[in-house]
């Protein structure tokens, strides 16, 4: 477990946050509720202060009315927490039959995202690449190890479920740039596209950061400053969102997304 001897985490004030959030978890659920898991970047390693915070809950069953109702107040007291990290959580439930067979990814599950007060039905959450990193590096956060819960994810979903997010989230990308034409999305999509490619070489899921390092070593060279300086300027998402992009480097991140697609394709295997 990457974390201190005295949590999950290496800061303190976000292990007091995980613990209101899961014991409001198993108040709320009571014997539905069966694991609680870290994922994202706080169990890839490539974690900051500026990261946001992925979980996983594991449930028996769908949820009833009753406890998406008490799941929303919930959130609702959490997000009220004098933490920042209160306010960048970002996860979902999952009944556990769902979550242990990946060929039931993609249906919508009660979510919550970085930065909400309350949960939205969302497939956000529901793919290969989320389960795959919750058994293989999640940290339990209550209830058994995640390999008792889910089952291997095969390589090959895995690398397939990562080609469709290049090429269909770049489709959307290049058809309405002026979207994304802002600091956050610009730092979030050439990480994003540094890490999918660094896993179709590796068949592993890594964090952005080592995506990064990766695309700098294998890429030619003049994207290098790019990613570099997409790395320092590595934002908070509430400030971020608000400033534009850099012209000129927008548009050699529209570049690059075209790049990755092209490799994703076959163009310039990566692997």
């Amino acid at each position: 477990m990457p974390g201190s001897r005295l949590g999950p985490t290496p800061y303190s004030d976000l292990n007091a946050v995980l613990r209101e959030l899961v014991e409001g978890m198993q108040a709320v659920l009571g014997r539905t509720f069966v694991a609680a898991y870290l994922q994202g970047s706080f169990a890839e390693g490539g974690f900051d202060r500026h990261s946001d915070v992925d979980w996983l809950a594991a449930v028996e069953g769908e949820l009833s009315d009753g406890q998406v109702a008490a799941l929303q107040v919930m959130h609702e007291r959490v997000y009220g927490l004098e933490s920042a990290w209160a306010q960048h959580l970002e996860g979902s439930y999952f009944p556990k039959e769902i979550l242990r067979n990946c060929a039931q990814r993609g249906l919508p599950l009660w979510y919550l995202d970085n930065g909400a007060r309350s949960l939205i039905r969302s497939d956000h959450c529901n793919t290969a690449v989320v389960r795959w990193t919750v058994r293989e590096h999640g940290i339990p956060l209550a209830g058994p190890p995640p390999p008792v819960l889910v089952d291997v994810v095969p390589e090959e979903m895995l690398l397939q479920e990562i080609r469709e997010t290049i090429r269909d989230w770049g489709h959307q990308i290049l058809s309405n740039p002026g979207h994304y034409a802002n600091h956050f999305y610009q730092t979030f999509i050439v990480l994003s596209y540094c890490r999918m490619l660094h896993s179709l070489h590796t068949g592993r899921i890594g964090s952005k950061r080592a995506g990064a390092e990766w695309a700098k070593a294998h890429l030619d060279p003049s994207w290098a400053g790019l990613i570099d300086r997409t790395w320092a300027g590595r934002p908070v998402p509430e400030a971020s969102v608000r400033r534009p992009a850099d012209p000129a480097d927008f548009q050699s991140t529209l570049d690059f997304v075209r790049l990755v697609i092209g490799l994703s394709c076959g163009d310039q295997p990566p692997r």
